[in-house]
Parts: structure tokens; sequence; C-alpha cells
């Protein structure tokens, strides 16, 4: 952006100064730009799939480009120019005409130097905007300046007036008119015409008419005149529309490429197919999805010819044939050769109007796997139960708060033993609701709370005693916890209540699970590198059942009875809230048999921290 700035303000300064030092087609900002964004192109930028989407523009070289072409044009023109006129000087020697003795040689020297300078490209070298608009650059000398000396012997030498070579005097001018500034422009023909008023003059010394002699030299000085302001407003003209265009097409190449990132990172398939299932387009997870293993050549490739395409070659057929498709989609069912299957999700869109007399459609496929157009559904419906859980729990939380109170006042009342158990039952369930209600409240979704930097050695070890009083367990070597962790802070990104709860619950989790004796439960914390901790919880016991291990994570899943199936599940959402995650395995310390859950935390180091 900045650049760009500084692009417009130079292209503004040198508009408003009247800079004359650079033809009309001279290298401008823009066409630094133009290079620099050309630059990374032929670095190796090749264009992969979505070059297939837009055509690339084929630009051409901006600024110095057109000068040389119509440079080259008018050498070109120079060198025609020199053989006719020599040409003309032979063909009227031959006939026996009168004509200056220096006129034939001088012909013949203007038509070698045209032509040597048209067809040796060394002689062209140094040849630019810059160079042609100064009057003593060896460029301006080697193409005007001789024309200019050349037209001017000749019509010097031609005293009696047979042939008029001051007409020759457009060449040069017109040259000067589309190739330097405009002030040179008229310097140019201002040495035209004062070449023709000098041959004038010296005419008339000689006995001319005066009036006619001058009378013709005005009118071909101004004519010269005008010939070079048309021409340089011409050139102007042409450069402007040139400039223009070429923004145009830098505005599209961007576009291109802009799209081009876009249909490339995109997760969907998506396919520019013909009538005839020619795919002309193609992005990576196109042909991810109609391959099964082996990789798909880049668009433009044939649908036609590969058994395992048929269906969908038949699905574009039909699309083609009914002139529509559902907005929801169509599945098709592929099969490959190595007997494996997979089900795709097809929308389909016309890139035209269907009509009879317009040329050849394109069909634009949406491809999509099946099972990831369900999975998504399945988390969409899970969030929507989430909201409503969430909406239910706290419609349920204030008559279960009077329900819990109306049975505090009733136990205080109740003498019988058979009254207090029901109302220790009532209690029970009560309490059971709550947690029930909080673990939903906890997972629904709100704002994330920030992380802050939590000392996981000192939270660790004060939840483990704190977790030994509740449960009244024996501390010590004979107690069925091992806690360990480092000496020195490991400091984490985390909530502490969180990292609390997610503790308290493995710690409950274990101790159900693990077998009676000394440290069968232990945790462990460790710090393995800097950008990360470790926060292990092991039970002694049973591995869990491989069908009871890939539903661990999931809601509302429990092997208890009375276990709402949250716990584990609220575990991993808030460690995922804080950029860390909860894995599970069944080897443990030691190659002791048993159940193990470790936390990866984010850690912090004092630098972000602070």
């Amino acid at each position: 952006m900045m650049q760009a700035g500084r692009v417009d303000a130079q292209r503004q300064a040198r508009s408003q100064t009247g800079d004359s030092e650079l033809s009309w087609f001279g290298p401008s900002a823009q066409d630094s730009l133009d290079a620099e964004w050309e630059a990374p192109e032929a670095a190796g930028q090749s264009g992969e799939d979505s070059q297939f989407f837009f055509q690339r523009s084929r630009r051409r070289q901006a600024g110095e480009g057109a000068f040389q072409r119509l440079y080259r044009a008018f050498l070109a023109a120079r060198a025609a120019l020199g053989l006719a006129l020599f040409a003309t000087q032979l063909v009227a020697a031959w006939l026996g005409s009168a004509s200056p003795e220096w006129a034939l040689p001088l012909s013949g020297f203007y038509a070698l130097q045209a032509l040597a300078l048209w067809m040796l490209p060394w002689l062209q070298r140094g040849a630019t905007a810059h160079t042609l608009a100064r009057l003593h650059s060896p460029q301006w000398l080697a193409s005007i300046g001789v024309d200019l000396l050349v037209f001017g012997v000749l019509h010097a030498l031609d005293r009696g007036s047979s042939v008029s070579y001051g007409a020759l005097f457009v060449m040069p001018v017109l040259m000067a008119g589309v190739l330097t500034p405009r002030l040179l422009v008229l310097a140019t023909a201002a040495i035209a015409a004062l070449l023709m008023l000098g041959v004038a003059w010296w005419a008339v010394l000689r006995g001319a008419d005066v009036g006619q002699r001058m009378m013709q030299t005005g009118l071909s000085g101004t004519g010269l005149f005008v010939v070079g302001l048309l021409a340089s407003e011409l050139a102007s003209r042409l450069a402007r529309e040139e400039r223009a265009a070429r923004g145009s097409m830098e505005l599209a190449r961007q576009q291109a490429q802009l799209n081009q990132l876009v249909i490339d990172e995109m997760q969907e398939g998506v396919l520019v197919v013909d009538r005839r299932g020619r795919v002309r387009a193609a992005n990576p997870a196109s042909r991810a999805l109609l391959s099964n293993g082996h990789k798909v050549r880049r668009a433009p490739f044939q649908l036609r010819g590969v058994l395992a395409w048929m269906p969908l070659v038949q699905a574009v057929e039909r699309a083609f044939g009914e002139g529509g498709w559902p907005e929801e989609g169509r599945d098709v069912l592929l099969d490959f050769e190595d007997g494996t299957q997979r089900v795709l999700r097809l929308r389909m869109r016309f890139t035209r109007q269907r009509e009879a007399q317009a040329g050849e459609d394109l069909c634009v496929i949406f491809v999509e796997d099946l099972r990831t157009v369900q999975a998504r559904s399945r988390q969409e419906k899970l969030a929507a139960m989430g909201r409503v859980s969430a909406g239910i729990a706290h419609e349920i939380r204030n008559p279960l708060a009077a329900i819990d109170q109306a049975n505090a006042l009733l136990a205080e009342d109740c003498v019988e033993p058979q009254q207090q158990r029901l109302a220790a039952m009532v209690a029970s369930n009560v309490q059971r609701l709550k947690r029930i209600i909080d673990d939903v409240m906890e997972v629904a979704p709100g704002v994330v709370p920030q992380p802050v930097p939590v000392d996981a050695s000192a939270l660790v070890a004060e939840v483990c005693a704190e977790w030994l009083r509740t449960n009244k367990l024996e501390s010590g070597a004979t107690g069925p916890l091992l806690c360990s962790a480092p000496a020195q802070p490991v400091v984490v990104a985390f909530d502490p209540e969180h990292l609390r709860r997610v503790l308290v619950n493995l710690l409950d989790n274990a101790l159900r699970h693990a077998a009676p004796g000394p440290a069968s439960v232990q945790v462990s914390l460790q710090a393995p590198s800097e950008q990360a901790a470790q926060l292990a919880v092991f039970s002694a016991g049973e591995p869990i059942a491989a069908e009871v291990e890939r539903h661990l994570f999931e809601p509302f899943f429990s092997t208890r009875s009375r276990g709402s199936g949250l716990g584990l599940y609220i575990c991993r959402e808030l460690c995922e809230r804080y950029g860390g995650r909860i894995d599970f395995r069944r080897a443990g310390p030691l190659e002791a048999a048993g159940n193990e859950f470790v936390l990866t935390l984010r850690r912090l180091t004092e630098t972000s921290s602070s």
C-alpha cells in the first residue's frame, strides 16, 4: 500500500511539473510496478490448478516495449524512404533528367545509413525514451538529426525546384512527434522550417520570386508544425489508452490471483466441466475426492474413460439434459478398482442461461464427501442441542434450588429413620442434578474466557492435597495417590478453576477404576519443552475395553448408570478452549497395566507471561 502511494505521488508530481524528459511511451512509475508484479511469475509461480479458472492475461511489455516497437517501425520507414529516394535518383539519371551532382551519392548514403540502423540491432542499443529526448544524444542524431541534415542538403541542392524535397521533412517531424516530448517536437519542426526558410532566402537572392518562395515556405513550415503537434497529441492519447489498458489488465490479473488463492484453499471441491465431459478446471480438493490413493493430473483432463468416474459422467449428462439440478444436490457413488467406495454430494451450477442459440455451456460442480456433509450436520445438531440443553438447565436451576431448600426444612422435622433416609435420598439426587446442570452450563456456547498464567506445579500439589482431604483418603507412601511435580514453577495458559475442575474429574475417574493398593493413582507434571507441559493422571487396573475407548470423549456416554457422561467431554472442551488437548493411552509408567490420561498444556515463558 505504501509503495502504491509513492507510485501515485510520483506520477502526480510528474504531471504537475510538466516533466519533459520522457516521451509519451517512456517508462513510467506504473511500468516499474508492472515489472515488480511480473518478477514473481518469472521466479516460478506457475499457477497450479486454478490457472484454468481464469485465463491469465498475457501482458505486453510495458513502457519500453511500446517505445521499442514504434522506434523500430520508424527505422523501417526510414529504410524504405531511403531506398525509394535512391531509386528515384537512379531512374531520373537513367531518363536523363537534370539533377544536382551530389543528389545521387547523398541519397545512396542516406539509404545505406537507414538500412544499417534498421537491420543491425547493436546500432539500436541505448535507444530509449530518455536518450531520444535529448538533441545531443547519439540516438537522436543518428535518426532525426541525419534526416534533417540530409533532407536539408537535398533541398538546398535542388535550385531549380524540379523536385520538392521539402516534403521529406515530414518524416523527422512525425518521428519526433511520436517518440519525443512536445517541446522537442516543436524544436524539430522549427529546425526543419528554418532550413526551408534559409533555402528560400538563398533562392530569392539568386533571383527567384520572393512572394512565391516565401508563401510556399511559410505554408510548408506551418504544415510541419501542425503535423508535429497532431502526431504528439495522437501519441499522448494512445499512450494514455495503453496505460489504462495496462492498469485494467493488472487489476484483472490481481483479481485472478485472488480468486486462484480462494479456490485453491477451499475445502469443497470445484470442477468446471463441459458437455463432452472434459474437465476445464479442478482445484486440489476436487482432485483428491476423485482419486483413491493415486494422484489425478491437473486440469484439463477427460472424465470419460475412467470406470470409477462413470456415475459422475452420467450425472453431468443428466444435468445438461434436464437443464437444471436440485438446489440441495444429489449423491453419486464412485466405485474404485481396489473395491473401495466413496459417496459424493454434487451441487451443479451453469455458467450462463440455456438458450437455443447459445454456444458451449460450462457446468460448475461443487463436490463434497458425503461423510463430511453428515459430520457437519451432526455438529450443527449438537450445537443446537447444546443451546437447547443450556436453556433447559437454566430453567431447572431455580425450581431445583427451591426443592433443595424445602427438603432441608423438612429434614429438620424428621425424627423417624425412614423419613431421614427419604430426605437424604432427595438431597443426594438434588446434588446430582446440580452437578449435571453445572456440566451442561459449562460446555454451553458463550464467551470464551481469556487464559491467564497459572503455576501448574503449585496448583497440582494443592488440588491433590485437597482431593485427599475431601475423599477422606490416606496420604503418604501408603495412600492411593502418588503426586510428583517439579519444584520450579511451570507456568501454563489456563484458567485456575477450570484446570482444577479437569484435574479433579480425572482423579475421580482414576480412583473409581483403580485397583486397591498404594499408589494406584499417580499424578505427574512434566515440562518436556519450552512450549508445552504435560500433566498425566494414571490409574492402575484393568485397561479400558476398545469398544469403550472409542466413545470416551463423546457427550452423554457413561459406563455408570448414575453418570451423566459429560465428565471427559467437559475435560476435552476445556483443554481445547485454552489451546491444549487431552489424550488417552493404555500404557502406564514403568510398563504397569492401567489407563492414563495425558493433558498437553500450552506453556508460557517469562516474556510471554509478562
